[in-house]
């Protein structure tokens, strides 16, 4: 960054740094701890749709190297398309593998980001859930390298439990590079697992 630079103000955006996302263990320990909520073993990388047969052979590359874990049962990885056009890499795994499940979402945005698919990433995200069937998403934002909580309302609508978030945000402070914009903690409606 430049003397002009910081004259007028502008900063250089923050890279993605991947490695953050190996935090997310020792997260839900702390998460656990304050506000009671557990991994659920799902988890999900979201970026714009990408059409074409790039994009493909990126799939099957994923698709096969997650295939490879033999600890894995079932479909390692799925793809789904949300009502807003997005889409998503599914990954599934036992509630207490979560270091597992983050292994999965590093190697799919990994995959993406060598195979020149890193500008559609957008973002990735661990579910959690709590008492009354509370759900909660740890979503790590790839542009910012941040992470912010997610936690819709149960029952009907699009509604967001606001207190729920910031105390998360407050007890994860320690753990994670949380994202102080708040206005960038986007919702998440339809994300898998939520």
């Amino acid at each position: 960054m430049g003397l002009l630079d910081i004259l007028l103000g502008r900063t250089k955006p923050v890279l993605p740094d991947l490695d953050r996302l190996f935090a997310l263990p020792s997260a839900a320990v702390t998460l656990e701890a304050a506000a009671g909520f557990t991994p659920t073993g799902t988890g999900a990388v979201c970026f714009a749709t990408v059409e074409g047969s790039a994009f493909e052979q990126t799939h099957r590359e994923v698709q096969a190297l997650l295939d490879a874990d033999a600890d894995r049962d079932g479909t390692p990885v799925e793809l789904s398309q949300d009502e807003f056009g997005y889409s998503w890499l599914i990954s599934r795994r036992s509630p207490d593998q979560l270091s597992s499940l983050v292994n999965d979402l590093h190697a799919v945005n990994s995959s993406m980001e060598v195979n020149g698919f890193g500008p559609q990433l957008l973002c990735s995200l661990a579910v959690f859930h709590g008492e009354r069937d509370r759900r909660l998403a740890l979503v790590y934002l790839y542009k910012r390298g941040t992470f912010y909580p997610f936690a819709p309302l149960p029952g009907a609508g699009q509604r967001r439990d606001n207190a729920l978030e910031l105390q998360v945000k407050a007890a994860l402070a320690d753990d994670l590079r949380m994202e102080q914009d708040l206005s960038r903690w986007f919702p998440v409606w339809g994300a898998p697992g939520l």
